[in-house]
């Protein structure tokens, strides 16, 4: 009650949030991974519903555990709005407060961005296999930004032959 304030230790914390872009990029291949050995190992599975059935668990799946930190950042943006908001701009915590919203977004910015990079590669990756694996497309620095059917006219005969394209 002495000093009211948590924008100043956001401040301080907030640059880590941006290592949860890493666990993001990696959520649904850990999803898969869960639901592939729940499936094929009865003793895998065996063991997740006994820890899921202790108190410290509170009734949820493993899967809900797993969700909470993709959750975390934009629940911590939305609360942080809403604090500024509440909060009057003469107050001492104004400012450090907003400087750790802005950092939150940015940590926000590059969950949402590693998000989009994973959907590309994986996305070039089932392009890759269609195409009989012979052009190696998959690499982080390209990115599939339209496919779709055209048609492709000779210039000869003015004929048109349908292809699918992707650019």
């Amino acid at each position: 009650s002495t000093t009211p304030r948590i924008g100043d230790i956001l401040q301080k914390l907030a640059p880590f949030l941006k290592m949860y872009g890493e666990y993001v990029k990696n959520f649904d291949n850990a999803m898969e991974l869960v639901k592939t050995w729940t499936e094929r190992s009865p003793q895998f599975k065996f063991i997740i519903q006994d820890i899921q059935k202790e108190k410290v668990c509170g009734n949820l799946t493993l899967q809900h555990h797993m969700l909470e930190p993709v959750q975390r950042i934009p629940r911590y943006e939305m609360l942080l709005k809403d604090y500024l908001r509440k909060l009057p701009q003469d107050s001492p915590d104004w400012k450090d407060a907003e400087k750790s919203l802005e950092i939150i977004s940015t940590a926000a910015s590059h969950s949402n961005s590693a998000i989009r990079k994973m959907e590309n590669l994986k996305k070039l990756l089932e392009i890759y296999e269609m195409l009989g694996e012979e052009e190696d497309i998959v690499n982080p620095s390209n990115e599939l930004i339209k496919e779709g059917q055209i048609l492709k006219l000779a210039a000869r005969n003015t004929s048109a032959q349908e292809r699918y394209l992707f650019l």
